[in-house]
Parts: C-alpha cells; structure tokens; sequence
C-alpha cells in the first residue's frame, strides 16, 4: 500500500482550486457545501453525511430541521453537482484529481486520471476511482442504494396545509396541490429499469417553482394516501417496448379522477438502467407541468380571464400568475395589471422574495414612454437594490436570480447577466422561461451551440411557447440555411421583439428571395424609436455581442436598401 497522504494532498489542492473558480467562489454557501463533503470523506466519516448534518452544519438549519418540508440540501447539491460537471469539463479538464457527486448521494467520488505519458499509481485515498482505459476500481466501499434510501426518506412528506385549487371564500383561485405517487414498473425482468424514486425527482423539481404544492406518496388505496383536498394527482408507468421503456405520466383532477393530460417518454433500455435517467424523465415532465401555461395553472388562467382589473380578492399565487401572463405578452395593460395586485397584496405577502422581485423587474421595465432617461435610471437603481433584498429573502429562488439576470441584461452588464442566468437555472433546471431568456442572452452574445439545447427544452417542453421564444430558434435556423423556417420562427418572434425580430424576418426572407417580407418589415425597422435616436447598429451593439451576426445584420440592412446614415447615427 502506498501512503494515503499524497492521495489526500492531491484532493486537497483540487478542493482549492474549485472554490477559487468564479463560478463557486461566487456562492459561499456551495462553497462551504462542498468543502465539508469532502473534509468529511477523508477523516473517513463518510457515513455521517446525511441531508440532516449538512443542513445544520453547512447552510445553518435549526437542530429541529426536517428535510421532508424543506428540500435545501437536495436543491443545492443539484446546484453543486451541476457546477462540478461545467467546471471538469471546462477549465478543469484534465485534471488529475477531480471531484465528483454522483446523482442520488451526497458522498464525493475523487477521480485520479493518468498524469499525461505515464502510468496510474495507487489510489489508497477514501473513496478514490482509479480510471485507465475503461476500468474503474474503487478503493472504499460505497453503498449503490444509499441515496435512494436518502431520497426516500426527504420525500416522505405528511399531508397537511394542503391548498385548495378552487375559488376560495373571496372567489380566487389557490396555488395548485398535486399528489405524485411513486411510478409502477411493469418489467418484471430481474433488472428492470429504474423507476423506484422518480416520484421523489418529481415533487423535489416540482417545489423549486413555488408556485406549485407537491406532496408525495408512495402509493396504495386512493383514500388512505390522496387528501381529499389534493388538486391534482400525477400517477404514471414505466413499461419496456423492445429495446425501449416508455415513461407515461397521467395528471388526473383530484376530486372527479378525470384525465385532464398525459404524456411518454421513450428511454433506450441502456439509458433507463442508468440512475440519472430518474434526473432526465423528472425534468422532462416538469418542463410541461411547471410551465406557466401547464395544466396546473389552466383554473387560474380561466379565473383571471374572467375578472377584472379591479377585482377583490386575488393573492399571491394569482399576482404571479399574472405576472407570467405579462412575461408572455410584455404588454402595458397586464404589466399594471400584475403591478396593481402585487401592491394590494397583505404586507406578509407584498414582503416575500417572488412579490418583490417580480415588483421590482416591472418597475424596471415599464417606464412611462414620454419620460426622460433620468428617472429610468433611478426606477433601475431602485429596481437592483429590491431584487438583492429578494435574493437576500430567498437566496434559492430560481424565479428571483432570473429577474436579476432580466435587469442586468438590460442594462449591458451581460457577463453579470449570464452568472444569474446560470444560477437560476441550477436552481430549477425545468423554468422554461429562464432557459428561453438564458439561451437568448448566449445566442446574441455569439454563444449559439450552447443556446441550442436550452431554447429546444424551453420551446418543445413548454405548451404555447410565447412569441419571445422564437428567437434562438430563428437563428438556428438561418445558421442552416433553411430561411422558410427561419422566417417562421423570425415572424413570430417580431411580435415580441420589435428591434430584431423584423431584422431576423428580412435575413430570412432574403435568403429564400421573398422580396414581399422584406418590404413588409423593413418599414418597422425604420420606425423603432430607439433605432432613431442612436442609430440601428449602435443600438444593436448594446444587445448582441456576436461579431459576425452584426456583420450579417449590416449586410442585409444594406441589401435591403437601408440608408447608411441610419446605419451609423440618430436619423
């Protein structure tokens, strides 16, 4: 045996690099996660990580802390887990000790690559992989089924506070309830694909959105593990097919058991016997029934669209409702609308961390047309100082790190802008809207192959994709020269986007030789107020950082016989 010490001294000096990249360095709670994880592995402690010691020891929970109510150690080691693989496949590549989490666990693996032209020594370190080629040995015993022992008991939630999605005494809607209950598995091979445990993914992505109460179930009589108050039920089936299992998922109403969606997702064989293949279906499902347009929010939606601005009676899960029907829209009439019901909210909840955020990302937003550029300043000034108060409030809100991000977009500080993207969607990898507005920022800031899985999630995953989805798409789109498409999505996207989205319709529309569209929008280009006072290409630098889309911008602008003054300057 050769001495652990090296071993040990190796993983040190991984740790210390990690937590000197930026990406963790800005994040002292991850930080503080991932270096008691691995200080406790190599004292040989590794039994004692659990969901409870991490969430008193690290992130400073009372010693009372029950992680069946509060799911911070699982959403943060998602958050860790995500880093780790960014960073090790970025500019950790090729280190030759890493750390990983594996899915389901929250013991580290450190991993030793062969030093460049030489041979693996032995790895006596505790839990050490040694990989040469293919193989893969471990040095300590690790128990394969202790996060799934884990996860089972974080999900055991008991069935009470449960909110009603039915008018309530005032006529407003409540945020929705639904029951998952644990998926049956129909492959009564001796290895049949993993199922045990998606239920626990589901309610665990579920509760990032806020807006929605999940509670779990293991299963059994309908009486005995359903409340009588539950919304919604979510039941589902993993069946294998040939070389494929078929995931079915059915969303049922929880009073009439009426069917009211289902969907399937079909896994090759070798991917469901994978354990993050429950991560991958989870997530898949979520991006539908987290959607702002999912079926989970269709009463309220109905409820809304049969009130009036001025009606009594709305709350918080309805102002954020609203709120989503503007991020949809951007139009006036539903941001004061949302405004409104968000400064008539009780002062307990006008004080949460989603009421100021989504308070604070209108104010910036909605300036009165006619004002100068002063009080928009200020109205930013005012709007970044509240959504660090939310992020103080709620430092694991997804929704609050995305608002943040909005407005430092807006305001050119895109490299700030693209940190609290990534944040929000560590947090809640299935916010369609975060990963639409995400891949928007990379793909006009010439990041376009990393856009494109996130704007295919957002636009395939969500029902109705709004019109501000289109963009990324749009430009994938013109990249492979099929403009009929591009003017598709470009078309749409102009309804949202009246800067580039009638530029992205003339490129289309020059590729494919349609002279009609280009002259039907470039008469909007020369229209855009902004575009007039500053001039269309140093208006458009302040929003896209990709040279050659500015080039090819220039180019069809010209093509299509814009003036070059108005190119350059105000006109």
């Amino acid at each position: 045996m050769s001495d652990p010490a090296p071993q040990s001294e190796a993983i040190l000096t991984a740790l210390e690099r990690l937590l000197a990249w930026p990406e963790i360095a800005r994040s002292p709670q991850l930080g503080r996660f991932l270096a008691y994880i691995v200080q406790r592995t190599l004292e040989g402690n590794e039994n004692s990580i659990k969901a409870y010691s991490i969430a008193v020891d690290v992130f400073g929970r009372p010693t009372d802390f029950d992680p069946q109510t509060d799911p911070i150690v699982r959403v943060q080691a998602r958050r860790l887990r995500a880093l780790l693989d960014e960073y090790y496949q970025g500019p950790g590549l090729g280190e030759v000790m890493q750390i990983q989490l594996p899915v389901g666990r929250y013991v580290p693996e450190f991993t030793a690559l062969p030093e460049p032209g030489g041979p693996i020594a032995e790895r006596d370190a505790p839990g050490v992989i040694e990989r040469q080629g293919d193989g893969r040995r471990l040095s300590a015993p690790w128990f394969a089924l202790g996060g799934l022992a884990l996860g089972l008991a974080v999900a055991a939630i008991a069935f009470s506070g449960w909110w009603r999605n039915a008018p309530d005494a005032a006529g407003a809607v409540q945020r929705p309830t639904v029951t998952v209950i644990e998926f049956q598995n129909l492959d009564t091979s001796d290895t049949p694909p993993h199922v045990a445990g998606l239920a626990i993914e589901l309610v665990t992505d579920l509760q990032q959105f806020g807006d929605i109460e999940a509670r779990y179930s293991a299963g059994g009589d309908d009486e005995e593990v359903i409340p009588p108050t539950s919304d919604y039920v979510l039941t589902g089936i993993a069946r294998p097919e040939g070389g494929i299992v078929q995931y079915s998922a059915i969303l049922t109403e929880g009073r009439t058991r009426s069917v009211i969606w289902s969907h399937t997702l079909s896994v090759t064989m070798d991917a469901a016997m994978a354990p993050e293949v429950m991560d991958m279906v989870s997530r898949s499902l979520s991006l539908v029934l987290g959607s702002p347009r999912g079926p989970l929010h269709v009463a309220a939606r109905r409820y809304l669209a049969s009130t009036t601005s001025g009606e009594a009676g709305l709350n918080a899960y309805l102002c954020r409702v609203l709120f989503d029907l503007y991020r949809e829209s951007g139009g006036a009439s539903e941001a004061e609308r949302a405004s409104a019901c968000l400064a008539a909210l009780p002062e307990a909840d006008r004080g949460s961390a989603v009421a100021v955020a989504a308070a604070a990302i209108l104010l910036s937003e909605q300036p009165d047309a006619t004002e100068s550029a002063e009080p928009l300043i200020n109205r930013r000034r005012l709007a970044a100082a509240e959504l660090e108060r939310a992020i103080g409030l709620d430092p694991l809100s997804g929704f609050v790190w995305e608002q943040q991000a909005r407005l430092h977009e807006a305001v050119g500080e895109l490299a700030q802008a693209r940190a609290d993207f990534s944040s929000s969607v560590q947090l809640n990898p299935a916010s369609v809207d975060a990963l639409a507005a995400y891949a928007r920022l990379l793909a006009f800031g010439g990041n376009l192959d990393e856009a494109e899985a996130m704007a295919r999630d957002a636009v395939e995953g969500s029902p109705n994709p709004p019109p501000w989805y289109q963009g990324v798409p749009a430009l994938l789109a013109l990249r492979g020269g099929d403009f009929a498409q591009a003017a598709t999505h470009a078309e749409l996207y102009a309804q949202a986007d009246t800067e580039l989205g009638p530029i992205l319709a003339i490129m289309a529309a020059q590729g494919s030789g349609d002279s009609a569209v280009v002259s039907r929008y470039l008469p909007q280009v020369l229209g855009v107020a902004t575009f007039r006072a500053q001039g269309i290409l140093p208006r458009l630098r302040e929003r896209i950082g990709d040279a050659q889309l500015m080039d090819a911008i220039r180019a069809a602008l010209v093509k299509a016989g814009v003036p070059t003054a108005a190119l350059i300057r105000a006109f």
